[in-house]
């Protein structure tokens, strides 16, 4: 949603590189471009008028002036102020004191409220809640059936009393879920409630007798990130007319522009608390204003991956694959754990979203876009066609057995080739780093760690002092040499000649130095 704006902001900063100092006409220019990008990103007008007096004013101070490196600095504050009008901190949920807590959706309709409603769910489940999907969505066409049918994928129980297709009172399913909710030991409902086209007054009343109703503690309103600059008004005048607390941005995944996205924390005063970026029940997080920031500008998102690692690798098995492919240069790491490795990776989403939350992948953006996702499967069923010796002992794959294993997995034989090829390789290279080497080809880092695969740099014995070739000079240096050894055996822990200690002096060099 954000690589136009990405793009346009990076050619900006681009420019900015070698300055070792910044005029006034380079901040100027710059901030020309950045307005212009926010404004084709459909980024509010004021919110765009504040953003750039703000940079400008920052840019104009003593953090550039005096930086050593002024284009860093700029990239800095334009990250910062990024930060601020996504809403600065990342916004908790607000929990009850006392069970459930209530939780309230509320939006036009198509923004996305129902399957959101099944996402926050499986969301909360994974927390450690027992959430409760209630259907007080009675107006549209089998949305009562749609909620069952996500909260069913999601893992989740749901709450339907009525048919709905226009049967049943919104207001008194609401109400009756929270004495079920507390029947059945649900800690969290989760209202889903009906939407319009439009804002109109019978959506707005319906809206508020349902909060009436059943006090939630927070009231999420759901936008659809793609709608633009409308997207703001409808914030607006749900704001005004019913009330929310936090804003939860569906269809991130899209192709918009996503000045929404930009805007609606700075024009509502209320902050984004969530993010559905897929169309699947996992593609839905918490929403980190840093983390988006950092997306925008090509920073990647380093914590987000860590913690999808985390949600999918146990320590346990992590630990497991790091003690074979430590010992006895990786051989213990088989096909069979390489398979297991790739359908870990694969749980963690796709392969491309992966890839771009790692720095600087914006400038290979199209090839990213361009993977293959099927390749992960043909890999799999190389693997698969492969016995139960081959895929520990690949070494034994010749000729005929690459036949067989090619026409087992429908694929030619040099993928087969290749495949163990670039297990080999791998392996070779993730055991070089488990031992401690660093990245093959690079040089050992400081505080990396030397392990047991670094090879100890050879000390080379320190020559002696050469002799001259000259005899009679070679004679005198001799004799001056064991006249030293000599001095040295007969006098002191320094050298010095030994004296009476009554009579002893510091040599004239120490006495200066001793005052």
């Amino acid at each position: 949603m954000f690589d136009t704006l990405s793009d346009r902001l990076a050619a900006t900063f681009k420019n900015l590189r070698g300055k070792g100092r910044l005029s006034e006409a380079d901040i100027d220019a710059t901030a020309r471009e950045i307005r212009i990008a926010l404004l084709e990103a459909d980024v509010a007008l004021p919110v765009v008028r504040a953003f750039i007096a703000n940079v400008k004013e920052r840019a104009r101070g003593v953090e550039v002036s005096q930086a050593l490196n002024p284009a860093q600095q700029v990239v800095k504050i334009v990250n910062e102020e990024l930060v601020g009008i996504l809403g600065g901190e990342t916004r908790r949920l607000r929990f009850a004191k006392t069970a459930p807590t209530v939780i309230m959706l509320a939006g036009l309709q198509g923004a996305g409220k129902t399957t959101l409603a099944g996402k926050l769910g499986l969301w909360l489940k994974g927390q450690g809640h027992s959430p409760l999907l209630v259907a007080c969505d009675l107006q549209r066409p089998n949305a009562v059936n749609q909620l069952s049918v996500v909260a069913d994928r999601a893992g989740v129980a749901v709450y339907a009393p009525e048919p709905g297709n226009g049967v049943g009172d919104p207001v008194q399913v609401a109400k009756d879920s929270i004495e079920y909710a507390r029947t059945k030991q649900f800690d969290v409902v989760i209202v889903d409630t009906a939407g319009r086209l439009g804002i109109d007054q019978e959506l707005m009343q319906q809206a508020a007798d349902i909060r009436d109703a059943v006090s939630p503690d927070e009231i999420l309103f759901v936008v659809d990130a793609m709608i633009g600059q409308d997207a703001v008004n409808t914030a607006e005048a749900f704001r005004d007319g019913v009330g929310f607390d936090g804003v939860v941005l569906s269809k991130l995944d899209g192709d918009a522009r996503g000045g929404a996205a930009l805007s609606i924390a700075h024009v509502t005063g209320k902050q984004v608390m969530f993010a559905s970026n897929g169309e699947k029940l996992e593609d839905f997080d918490a929403f980190h204003p840093d983390r988006m920031a950092s997306r925008i500008l090509d920073m990647g998102d380093l914590l987000t991956l860590i913690e999808q690692a985390e949600k999918t690798f146990s320590q346990e098995e992590a630990a497991k694959m790091a003690s074979k492919l430590a010992s006895s240069k990786g051989k213990d790491f088989t096909l069979d754990d390489f398979l297991a490795q790739m359908e870990q990776v694969r749980k963690m989403g796709s392969i491309s979203k992966l890839l771009g939350m790692l720095p600087g992948m914006g400038q290979i953006k199209d090839q990213i876009n361009n993977i293959d996702e099927r390749d992960v499967d043909r890999t799999a069923a190389i693997i698969k066609s492969m016995t139960p010796k081959e895929r520990a002992e690949p070494t034994i794959i010749n000729g005929s057995r690459r036949a067989r294993i090619a026409k087992g997995s429908g694929v030619e034989v040099s993928a087969v080739k290749n495949l163990v090829e670039r297990f080999f390789d791998a392996r070779k290279m993730m055991s070089k780093m488990a031992q401690g080497g660093g990245m093959p080809g690079m040089p050992g880092m400081p505080g990396m760690g030397g392990g047991p695969g670094r090879q100890k740099k050879q000390v080379k014995q320190a020559k002696g002092k050469r002799k001259s070739g000259n005899p009679m000079k070679r004679k005198a240096e001799e004799q001056a040499a064991a006249a030293r050894r000599e001095q040295a055996a007969q006098g002191g822990a320094f050298g010095l000649p030994a004296q009476d200690d009554q009579n002893f002096e510091l040599p004239d060099e120490f006495k200066k130095f001793m005052g």
